[in-house]
């Protein structure tokens, strides 16, 4: 069950925290998985991981945010393998934090170019090949930001209430072409970037902040990015073949149990 054998699979922001919990986990079921991120060295240590447990991976520099970059990318990629993307996942982007008041020029025109427009070329330039095979499964990274109202996350919730729509919309276009799109809403996860933000902002109260982060979720913690890479595998197999059009939220109860 869940199995990926045989499936070429592109996976963004694949270099740590949940890309690299997603690629490692596909791996180990069998997809070959092209390892892409923005760090080249981060992408090749995530292949690195993958090669040494005895699985298939490339690592690859990406730039999302240039869509003629990703399309070369993507079509040297599929010509590696017969033409063929089984599976792409929209998974880098970036966080921010300020409101309407104090979020700038610069910082919304740096969120949109990763955060949507990177989803836009990737999904782009994959389906270009899914389509010609009249199979795929696009999974895009989105945020329980995109469903209720967080406070100082003016920007990063507008990027995300751009992607829930864009995969409802990738959804309804390509669902008679075999091409399946679902996105994943997950609430606070325990990655580097938390680690890096506690230590960057409270230095002298990291502890005390992250057990603060910790219980916004009901459920008392924040999420592992090996259960984020679960849900993924899911949403991404032959077992989930009636599933398209959907967001999933993996909260810990905030959505609905706040």
């Amino acid at each position: 069950m869940f199995s990926l054998q045989g499936k070429n699979v592109i996976i963004t922001g694949a270099g740590s925290g949940i890309g690299q919990a997603i690629a490692v986990l596909f791996a180990k079921q069998g997809a070959h998985v092209e390892v892409l991120d923005l760090n080249t060295e981060t992408a090749q240590t995530t292949a690195d991981l993958i090669t040494a447990a005895g699985g298939s991976a490339r690592a690859s520099a990406c730039d999302v945010g240039s869509a003629d970059g990703v399309k070369k990318l993507f079509d040297e990629i599929a010509a590696r393998h017969g033409g063929k993307i089984d599976v792409l996942v929209n998974n880098a982007g970036i966080a921010h934090i300020g409101t309407a008041l104090t979020t700038t020029e610069a910082d919304m025109d740096r969120l949109y170019r990763v955060n949507i427009k990177g989803v836009y070329a990737c999904a782009n330039a994959a389906l270009a090949h899914m389509t010609a095979r009249q199979s795929g499964v696009i999974l895009n990274m989105c945020s329980i930001a995109a469903q209720m109202g967080l406070a100082d996350r003016f920007a990063y919730s507008m990027t995300k209430g751009a992607v829930l729509m864009m995969t409802y919309s990738i959804a309804k276009d390509f669902i008679k072409q075999g091409i399946r799109c679902n996105c994943i809403a997950p609430a606070r996860v325990h990655t580097p970037f938390v680690d890096g933000y506690l230590a960057k902002t409270y230095p002298d109260n990291q502890a005390e902040m992250f057990q603060k982060l910790s219980e916004a979720q009901p459920i008392g913690r924040m999420a592992k990015p090996d259960e984020i890479a679960a849900l993924a595998l899911y949403l991404c197999s032959d077992e989930a073949g009636f599933v398209t059009g959907s967001s999933y939220p993996i909260d810990g109860g905030a959505v609905n149990l706040r």
